[in-house]
Formats: C-alpha cells, structure tokens, sequence
C-alpha cells in the first residue's frame, strides 16, 4: 500500500529577517564491515557525538549539557529502532554553519568530520556522515551496507534533482545514465582512508559551504577518480527530499512502513529533509520507522509518557490562558466546563483576556463565585485597552515568571471542552507542546492544518481526512495549530522566549506563532487519541437580546441541542419515554431548566406583553377570539428558530404518536403566554386553531406558581401539575375542547405553538 504525503506543488523557500545562529546536529555512522561494529560521529553546537552498535547497547558522555530538539530526539528514536546507541565525544562549540535559508554553510561540519577521521586508522571502517534534526532512518545497518557495497565504489553521496549553491557548475557535473546527477553533502558513506583523503585538504572556515567543497571535488575528474566517488542516483541509500516531493510515497506493507521513491522504484534507508523540505520530513516522521501502520496503529503514544494518576506529590502548576477576543457564543458554558476540568484547582492559575464588553458579566459572574478556588487569577478587561497580540505575550510571561508554572495551557473561550480529563491527558502525553483535536459537527474542519500551501495557509495533508475521521488515531506532527494547545514552560523560557512570536508583517497572528514555533525546531503535536471536543462558530453571532445563544440552533446546532433540549428526549423516541394522561394527548420531556428560564427572561426583559383584548392587531384579521396576555415569537425575531425546533424535535414525536400523519411544522402562532392571578389567571374553554396544539410550562407549579394546568371538557380530564420543560401535545380542532385552570398564587409561562393550522 502506497500513500502519497503531500502534494508536490505547494512547498516554497521563504526568506525572512536574518536569523539568529542556531544549533544544529550533524550526525555521521561508521561501520566495521567485518566484525558489523559502527561508530557515529555527530556535531552538535560544538559537540562531537559517536555511536556505537553492538549486541549490547552502550552509551556515554562527556558532556553532559546537551539541549536536545523534537528533531534530534526524532532522529534518536529512528536510531534507537535499529539498535544504534549514542556517546558524546567533545563539546564547547557553538554552531557557526549558517543554516538552510542563508547560504553558504556548513564548513564547520567538515573541520569536525576530519578532526574526528584523524582518531581512526582502521583500512576497513567505513563511516556513515549524515545530518540528524531532519533525517529519518527507514531501515537498518545491514541493509545500508549491502547497498553501499553494491555501488563498487569507495565513497557514496546522497544526490539531488536541484544544484545547489553555484548553478554555474552544472555543465561540470558527470552525466549519469538514469537518476539524479548532482551531489548532496547532507549524506554520504565511506571507507575512512578515502574519507580522509577527501577532506584532507579542508582548511575553510565554518560558514563556508561543505556543499560546494564537496562538489568541486566530485566535478574534478582526477579527484573524483583518486577518491572513487559516485553518486546514489536512483536514491537506494539516502532520499533527499527537496526537488523530490513528487517522488516519494509511504509504503505500507506487513506491518511496516517506510519510504520508497516512485521514480526509481527504490527503498532508501535514510531520509533527509534538506532545504525546504522540513514539513515533508515531519509528515513522514509521523510514520517512519512504524511509529504508526495499519496493523498496530501508534505504536509511540504510550511512550515518556507523565503519569499523574496516584501521583504522591503535588500535581504540576498550570497556568491556563483564556482569550476572549470576540462576541462568543454559550461564554457561560464556557466557565462551567472549565471548572469540571478534573483537576486539582489549587493548581491552576488563570490568565482571562476579555477583550469584549458583552462579556463581562459572564466573566464577572464566574469570577465572583468561583476565583477563589484557583491558586490565583489575572484579568484583563475591555478598558485596559490591550490588543489580542499583547495579551498572548502576557499570558506566556505570567508562566514565564512563575519559577513553579510547568505548563501553560491556552483555550479561546469558543471551544467546547467536552472531555474533562482534557488537561491531564495532554499533560500525561509528555510533549513539549501538544494539542487536543477539536472538531467542527458536520464538517472536516479542525484546530490542526495537514500541511501548508506555497503561501504559509491551508492544505490538505493525504492522512488528513483520515485522522479527523478516526481511522487514523495517534499522535500527529502537524505543521499549524489553533484555538487550544498546552506547552511547557520550559520551551517558553528558552526556545520559545522571544516576546514577538505572534507578530509577523505577512501573517496572521496564530499562523506567525505557528511559523516561529517550527522554525524554532519544536514539534507541534495534535492527538486524536480521545474525544476532546468542538469549536464553535462565531461568524453570525448577533448580541442585541439578552439570551444571545436562544438564537444559535443555525450556526451551532450541536451546542444548542445540549444547552436546551431536555437531557431525556432522547428516550422519547427510542424508549417510548412518554406519557398519555389524557386520551390522545401526548407528554413528554422537551426543554432543559435554562431553556425555560431564557425564554421567560426573554420575554420579560422584551417586554411589550398584550393587553390580553380582542382586539390585535399582530394576528391576521386583527381580531383574537380567545385572547391571551402573551408575546409572540415574531415579536423577538424567534419565528425561523421556532420554525426549525418543530420540525428537529416535534415533529418526529407527532409522527410516530399519530400514526399517518405527517407534520410540515407550520404555524401561525407561536408565543408565550403569562397567567397572573391579577391579570389573566384562567383561560375560557375553546379549541385551538390547529391540527395540533404544543404547550409547554415553562416554570414549575408550587414553586413559581399555585394552581394552573389545563382541562380536557370533553374527557373531564385534568393535568394540574404541568412540569417544566415538558410538553403536552393534543389534537387542537373538534375533539379537544379545553380550557386554562386558574393560577391563584405566583406567575405561570407557558409556550404555546399551534402547527399545522
């Protein structure tokens, strides 16, 4: 099985401000061939790293102070599948290479490599010289040596499709009867006398390019021919990824999965995402070697992992970020499902940005009841006047500074955090940085991008689809992350420090974080392993009533259904959960409490109830036969939500009650009406205008109110102890004449649809 990871056409160089210099990891493998002993010699800001392979694994140091990238720790764990063990021989040095971006480059690997060649004498040890925070190990030694041994030549390099750094060299380049004609120095195989020889002219400075020093002697046929180089031109060993994106597949096969270029139909053992190529690399890495196949799924979630359950000590201190930038949907919910996190709250210091008045009430309302709980809480409102940019810098510097702070956790106050072991499990997980997949109902949409376009925005990663689906489950390495992320604070206070990681000329904000994020070499890892939760859509979100989200059943459906649909309505349904107490007249649970109480508030806070006269003018005709003091749902703007409510929620139950019927929803009137024993108390005997009739109490007899309830004359059938939120449905003409009970103490709402008229 073949997988294609990107798509060939959307990757481009970009360059930027100048960079600061960076560290690096050059690592180089030597073999014995006879007694199948290698060392690896690697070069890291400074240190000279070898490791050595036997049966029984070693590893030694004599620096102790190596700070180790998401890459590097990639490229160990790649060695470690194929039984390679490190030991660190030197240090001191600071990487003075240059990098990808700004060529030329790389000299300082050649002095370390002939500096590191001058300890070994043997006339048999070949050495194996490659890069290591974007290189990938497919396969193992033995393979590796039986293919460099089939190229009958002494030195071995990795070759690539594009010339680079002087394309005035082309012409010199030996044509090659099939395959790729130019050399790459980011991989190369030897024998160590050639290898010595090779280099043993160096005498450049670190920030020359080992690139064109290696190439002039390949393109010097005297040089070329002392030496015995050649070129891997059809990738069997090294698989350069720039210039090749078009070639390179996953194949998945008998619970293994490597890379094999298409082109050449050839299976190379290392993989180097040289140049622009690091997204690809990470694509791959997320894959190769098994770290996740068909058969065994994610073979490394279960790895370093931080365990928390029946931890003795103390829980680590998180500070969690919360950015209120827009006019949001269900904040309330919001802050009810933070403080379900299971997590211990003397634990948790909150960082609030709210940059909207609308919210203040909701933000001012948690916190009055609930800041004292937490370890300790910052809030910064609309009038302190601090753009979004700001108050993500603040919030990271509020970890920073905390000599305790361990994590910090960001969440954009529009997602819906189901899970409440959200927080434990990120942690538990043991990554630098980590996201929870977040989802969008209906749609493919995420928190995490698959992969970037030419332009630094959205593309669709070949695995995409099937991550967001859960036919892929594990742990991702993903180019852009959004709305929720949890990161150490120790990344924050040294990869990650600067104070401008969310600014960028070109970018928006979460794209510049992202951006400064990978180019600071940390992995931004979103799992799928669990159910986490949703993003809620923003982009219609009105806020000129006073219960905004009554209005949300539209843009988020899912949410609204939760928030106001009776938790049991399911059972209507599926379990017959209903109730028949009086002939053909149906009962059952519809609204949830806050579903009641909104629209009562709704009502109240509009306020323009009828007279309760004949006379009115909202009705067509302009005359009520049996007038109520009540607000219709036109009245509000409510009409089309309404409208959609019956078709999602009553009309199913009159489907299946009254069977051969079936209900288009419509209505005339919908509204809401107020009983009070010195206004209305009772309504007179009638019969509705309607094939059926849905009334549903809105608040709870003998506690808001006393008396009430409706009576069926034709069937001297009464139900006096109307429930909250739930709904009788009866025939409206001819056979269910009815009237309304008085209310003798309190205020009684109820909702009153007629369908179908």
């Amino acid at each position: 099985m073949h997988a294609r990871f990107l798509q060939p056409d959307i990757f481009k160089v970009t360059c930027g401000k100048k960079k600061k210099k960076k560290k690096k990891i050059i690592t180089h493998f030597t073999y014995d061939i006879k007694r199948l002993k290698k060392y690896h010699l690697c070069s890291r800001t400074g240190f000279l790293v070898a490791v050595r392979v036997s049966n029984i694994p070693a590893v030694w140091s004599c620096d102790q102070h190596i700070h180790e990238t998401d890459g590097f720790r990639r490229f160990l764990r790649s060695a470690k599948h194929f039984n390679y063990t490190i030991k660190v021989l030197g240090g001191g040095e600071t990487w003075e290479g240059g990098d990808y971006i700004s060529p030329p480059g790389g000299g300082q690997k050649v002095r370390l490599l002939k500096s590191a060649l001058e300890d070994i004498q043997e006339e048999n040890k070949v050495i194996l010289f490659v890069d290591s925070y974007d290189v990938i190990f497919s396969s193992g030694p033995k393979e590796l040596l039986k293919k460099f041994q089939q190229a009958k030549h002494r030195v071995v390099f990795s070759a690539e499709t594009l010339i680079w750094p002087d394309r005035h060299l082309e012409d010199k380049h030996p044509h090659v009867r099939e395959g790729k004609r130019f050399l790459g120095a980011g991989g190369f195989i030897g024998y160590a006398p050639n290898l010595k020889k090779m280099v043993s002219d160096w005498s450049g400075a670190d920030s020359d390019s080992d690139q064109l020093y290696f190439t002039k002697i390949y393109i010097n046929p005297e040089k070329r021919k002392s030496i015995n180089i050649t070129l891997d031109s059809k990738c069997r060993l090294f698989q350069n990824l720039h210039g090749a994106l078009d070639e390179v597949v996953l194949k998945f096969e008998d619970g293994r999965v490597r890379a094999r270029n298409v082109l050449y139909d050839t299976l190379p053992v290392i993989i180097h995402g040289n140049g622009p190529t690091k997204l690809q690399i990470n694509y791959l890495g997320n894959y190769i070697p098994n770290l996740w196949t068909f058969e065994t799924g994610c073979t490394i979630c279960n790895e370093n992992l931080r365990p928390l359950s029946g931890l003795q000590s103390e829980y680590p201190v998180v500070v969690i970020g919360i950015f209120i930038q827009q006019p949001t949907p269900f904040v309330t919910v919001f802050f009810e499902r933070l403080l379900n996190l299971k997590y211990p709250k003397n634990r948790i210091q909150l960082f609030i940005y709210n940059q909207e008045s609308h919210h203040e009430p909701h933000v001012r309302t948690f916190l009055e009841y609930h800041e004292s709980e937490y370890q300790g809480v910052k809030l910064i409102g609309p009038e302190e006047d601090i753009d979004p940019v700001t108050s993500r810098n603040i919030g990271f510097e509020m970890c920073r500074d905390n000599i305790d702070c361990e994590y910090f956790f960001s969440i954009d106050v529009d997602v819906v955090l189901k899970n409440e072991d959200t927080l434990r499990i990120l942690i538990e997980l043991n990554k630098p940085f980590i996201a929870p997949m977040m989802t969008k109902p209906g749609r493919l949409w995420t928190n995490f991008w698959g992969a970037l376009s030419a332009d630094g925005y959205y593309a669709r990663s070949e695995d995409y689809v099937d991550i967001v689906q859960g036919h892929r489950v594990g742990l991702w390495n993903v180019p852009y992350v959004s709305h929720i992320f949890l990161i150490k604070a120790d990344a924050l206070r040294t990869d990650l420090k600067d104070p401008d990681l969310f600014e960028s000329a070109t970018l928006d904000p979460d794209m510049a974080f992202c951006s400064k994020v990978r180019n600071k070499g940390v992995f931004m890892f979103v799992t799928n392993m669990h159910t986490y939760g949703r993003v809620l859509s923003t982009e219609n979100y009105q806020t000129n009533h006073l219960h905004n989200d009554l209005w949300q059943m539209f843009e988020n459906p899912v949410e609204w259904e939760e928030r106001y649909i009776h938790e049991n309505y399911s059972k209507v349904l599926k379990d017959a959960f209903i109730e028949t107490p009086c002939p053909d007249v149906y009962w059952f649970p519809v609204f949830t409490d806050v579903a009641c109480k909104h629209l009562i508030e709704e009502m109240e806070h509009f306020g323009q109830w009828s007279g309760g006269g004949n006379v009115d003018n909202r009705i067509q005709g302009g005359y009520e036969n049996v007038p109520t003091i009540d607000i219709h749902m036109n009245q509000i703007g409510y009409e089309k939500e309404w409208h959609k409510f019956l078709l999602d929620y009553v009309a199913p139950v009159t489907e299946q009650m009254y069977p051969g019927y079936y209900t288009r929803a419509q209505f005339d009137l919908a509204f809401v009406v107020r009983y009070k024993p010195d206004e209305q108390p009772a309504l007179r005997p009638h019969h509705d205008a309607s094939t059926f009739t849905i009334n549903i109490a809105l608040n709870q007899v003998g506690i808001d109110y006393q008396g009430g309830g409706c009576r069926f004359l034709r069937y001297n059938c009464s139900i006096k102890a109307p429930r909250r939120g739930w709904a009788l449905m009866h025939p409206g003409r001819l056979t269910h004449y009815h009237e309304g009970l008085p209310t003798v103490e309190g205020v009684r709402y109820i909702v009153v649809s007629f369908v179908d008229p």
